[in-house]
Formats: structure tokens, sequence, C-alpha cells
């Protein structure tokens, strides 16, 4: 099974900081296990869409460069609330460092006025021919799928 944890970026300010929004649906399949009589958004998943999040902050300041972008370190996770069917989380996410391999981030999820999740996020970023030349094919293959997601959710200007 696969997630895609946000539904669409509201702002984008590039290289700097994103605001992205994932609503939450009873008819998400994990949601019946997560716990059957009281579902709530696993906290992983809560995580997972900020660094989405600052993924998608990444490819876009540096021309989808990378096929690769993967958590290095998280630091400091807060969980401050759960988040249900029928709500709206709002990730904001702020550029610490941005340099060509790696970066950093300062990242909250909201739902209305309440904080929901909080972290200091790391990201690293590469292509898999950097270490092996073959897998060329594979980096285009994934920039461009990556491309293609990018038009459906990146903020209408």
């Amino acid at each position: 099974m696969r997630f895609i944890l946000i539904d669409k970026v509201l702002s984008l300010e590039s290289g700097k900081h994103i605001e992205t929004i994932k609503n939450v649906s009873l008819a998400e399949e994990y949601l019946g296990d997560h716990f059957p009589t009281f579902p709530v958004l696993p906290g992983v998943f809560l995580l997972q869409g900020m660094i989405e999040s600052a993924s998608w902050l990444v490819r876009e300041a540096q021309g989808f460069s990378h096929s690769m972008i993967l958590l290095e370190q998280t630091r400091n996770v807060k969980y401050k609330s759960f988040l249900a069917p029928g709500m709206q989380i709002r990730y904001v996410v702020d550029v610490k460092t941005l340099e060509n391999n790696v970066s950093s981030f300062k990242a909250y999820g909201q739902s209305g006025d309440t904080r929901i999740v909080e972290a200091r996020l790391a990201l690293r970023h590469f292509n898999l021919a950097d270490r092996n030349k073959a897998l060329a094919t594979a980096d285009s293959e994934v920039v461009d799928a990556m491309k293609k997601r990018w038009q459906l959710l990146k903020p209408t200007q």
C-alpha cells in the first residue's frame, strides 16, 4: 500500500517556505486499524506529511535535480494532539539550511488553532546514478513521476 500524505500545496516561497494540507477521511484504509473505536491519523503519518512537504520544497528549489530525497534525521518531535476523520491539517515548513545534497527544516502541523505535531527534520538528496551509473534511467523515471505529481499539487498562481 502506498500513502500520499499531502493533498495540496497552499503556498510556496522557493527555497524558504511551504504550506500544504491533508484532509483526513474515514475512507482511508489504515484508519480501520488505527484505532477501530477511535480512528486517528497515526503519528508516523503526521511526521511523514511534514517530510513530504519539505521534500517538495527541495524538489522545487533545486529544479527536480535529485530523484531521491530521504529522511536523514528527526529531532524534537512533539505530538500535541490527535487528528481524526473530518479534520484537515496544515503543514508549515521553513528551511533552516538548503544545500546541494542536504537540507534541514523546522516544521509543524496545525488543525484550526490547534498545534498537532512539530519537529526538526534533516533530509538527504541524491541520485541513484551517483553510486551506480546503471541506475540513471531509474533516476529519470522517478524525476518525471515527481514532476507530474507536482503539477497536481502545486499552488495556483
